[in-house]
Formats: structure tokens, sequence, C-alpha cells
């Protein structure tokens, strides 16, 4: 895998992330549409994801000394030129030829963090070799699953050191996977040849013997889900800053730091989960409380606008993570697609910034402030 991705062009009439979702449903099937798209349950949560960024008003300042204002951002040690990253999504080759390559060439390009899924749909390695040489890139992080062989997972975190992974994101919200009935009606199949490649060489997990009345979830799977002591293991035996990805409850954030957590993303799986989970919007403010600056807080779910970016900054993100966007421009113009998504971001959140009267990030919290 050492090709550039295909060149595509993005229509002239798509001017925002909504334009690309309407494109991308157009060239997915129902299979993968249902993947990227459905949530769990009846995707209360999904909604809420989007609606809660929609009930924050931003209130205008005017007359505010703009010139020479930026977009730059702090994050663990590495100023970055703007707060915006790519969360991990799996199978991206199910939304197009060149997949997670697209992505990440999309994301260097505009300097976006990448972080790229343990079920991504090719090796982890050639995706690292195409970005981490562009000076201009953003992070390169890599999603952790923690499997129920730890040797294996072992490897796979030495993998990700070796190819130049910068940190870990060690997803802590999925010890089983959420109730998704829009799969579940679509009867989902990953298509022919694509798989989690990551992942090849794992064995199965062992099949418990149950008895009468015995659970498969609370008497098999979930005797493999991690724990807090598998943070300390992890951390044990990497070189990489970890992330918790999944974090809703304050008291879970606090815990996180205690347990040596270099950063914490609050997010509900974009709503894939558990259906009713609060919308990351309403969990992010009281979560950065808790922290108090300890690590960076990050959010990610419903974000389709420059405005909720300026919003979760406001809220006491230090940077915000975007999926489903990314995936949309994907499916219908490659990685040109993917890098028009983040510049449509970035000039909403210069705009938004403009019109609040926000020479800085650190000047968000007023955006959200009547007084």
């Amino acid at each position: 895998m050492t090709h550039s991705p295909a060149l595509q062009k993005v229509p002239p009439t798509v001017v925002s992330l909504a334009d690309h979702e309407q494109h991308a449903r157009q060239q997915l099937d129902d299979n993968a549409w249902a993947y990227f798209s459905g949530g769990a349950a009846d995707e209360i949560t999904l909604r809420a994801n989007r609606s809660a960024w929609d009930a924050l008003p931003l209130w205008p300042r005017v007359l505010r000394p703009l010139a020479g204002g930026h977009t730059r951002v702090s994050l663990l040690g590495r100023t970055l030129a703007h707060p915006i990253l790519l969360a991990p999504i799996a199978f991206q080759r199910m939304a197009h030829p060149d997949g997670e390559l697209a992505t990440a060439y999309a994301a260097a390009a505009l300097g976006a963090g990448l972080v790229l899924s343990t079920q991504a749909s090719l090796p982890l390695e050639p995706i690292a070799q195409a970005v981490l040489s562009d000076p201009g890139r953003g992070p390169l992080w890599f999603q952790l699953y923690l499997q129920h062989d730890r040797g294996f997972t072992q490897a796979l975190v030495q993998r990700a050191e070796a190819a130049g992974y910068e940190a870990l994101v060690l997803t802590v919200d999925a010890p089983t996977s959420g109730i998704r009935d829009r799969e579940r009606r679509a009867q989902f199949r990953l298509p022919p040849g694509i798989g989690p490649v990551n992942l090849a060489g794992l064995q199965p997990a062992p099949t418990p013997q149950l008895q009468p009345g015995q659970s498969a979830l609370f008497d098999g799977l979930l005797h493999q889900a991690p724990t807090w002591d598998d943070i300390a293991w992890l951390r044990s035996i990497t070189r990489l800053p970890v992330l918790l990805k999944g974090v809703l409850r304050p008291a879970d954030a606090t815990q996180a730091v205690a347990a040596g957590a270099a950063g914490i993303i609050v997010s509900n799986h974009g709503g894939r989960t558990l259906d009713t989970a609060p919308p990351t919007a309403v969990a992010l403010p009281r979560v950065a409380q808790a922290v108090a600056g300890a690590v960076p807080v990050l959010v990610d779910g419903g974000i389709r606008r420059g405005t909720d970016v300026l919003k979760a900054i406001a809220l006491g993100a230090s940077a915000v993570l975007v999926g489903r966007p990314a995936v949309h421009g994907l499916a219908h113009a490659g990685a040109a697609g993917v890098a028009h998504v983040l510049r449509l971001l970035r000039d909403e959140l210069e705009v938004a910034m403009a019109l609040t009267g926000c020479k800085t990030l650190a000047d968000a919290p007023a955006a959200l402030s009547a007084d």
C-alpha cells in the first residue's frame, strides 16, 4: 500500500457537512449506510448528540480587536493549527476503495489529527508511513480495543509504537456492542475482502460452557471485558500516552486521571452503544470541571458545524473529534472529500470566533455567556 489516493473533486454545490451527507447517501448501499449512520436502539442519543449542540446559543460580541487572531491549540505537548481531529472509524474501505489511506492524507494536508481504528480496513503501518514525514500534519494516534488475548494486544501496541503512532486511545465504553436495530434490519455484513486486518491472527476467545440459566453475556463475554486494572497493565507495556475514550461521568474522569490517563475523550460512541445516554454536549462541562485541567479533555458526537467546535471549546474541551462527516466526504469524493469536510469546519470555526469576538480559543467561554 504505497499508492496515493485517487484524485476526485467535490461538487461546487457541496457547501456544508449536511451536503456531504446527502451525497454520501447516494454512493453508499443500504448495508454500508446502516453501519456508518446508524445508532443504538431507537437512536435517541444519536439525535440528541446533534440537538444538544444546536440548543446552545452563541452570544455575539461586537467591536472587539480581532486582527492577528488564530485557532491554534496546545495538545499533549504539541501546538496544533486548529482543534479538529478525525475520530476512529472502522472499515473505511466500505465507503471508498482508498479507505483509511485517503483519510490519513486528507488529515495530514489539513493539519488535523488522525485516530486510526483498531478495526481499520488497511494495515496500520503504511497509514503511518504515508503521513509521518508531513511537517504540517496533526497528531497520529492509534485507537485500541483491549482483546481477550493480552499477548496479542501487547503485540498490537508494539506494532503501533514501532510504526510511529504518538498516543493510544483506549475505547472504554463498549464492553459489548450496542443494540443496533438499523444494522439488524439491513442484515449488515462486511463485504468480501474487507475486515479488521490489524487483528489478523487473533484466535477466537474460548467459548465457555454455560450452565442452564446462565447468561452468554454476563457469564461469558464480560469475563474478558477490560477493567480499571487493565489501565495500569496497558500503561506498563507502552511508552505512549494513553487517552481514555468513552467517558461521560465526572467520577470516571477523575478515576481516569488517578489511573494515569494522559487525556479524556468525552464520548458516547456516536450514539452506537447505550441509547438514552446523555449527549456529549451535556456531559462535557461536567467532566471538564471534574478534571480541572489535570489532563486535556476532548469531545466527539454530533459536531457538524464550526459553531459546534467553538461551543465545545467554550465548555472545556481542548479539541474535538469528528467521525461520520469524514466518512461522508470519503464516500463521494475520496481524500478530497475528507479534506473539504475539515476545511469547512475550520473556516466556519474562524467565522464563529470572529462573530463572537474571540481572537483566540482562550476567549471561547465568553461566547456562551450573555454577560
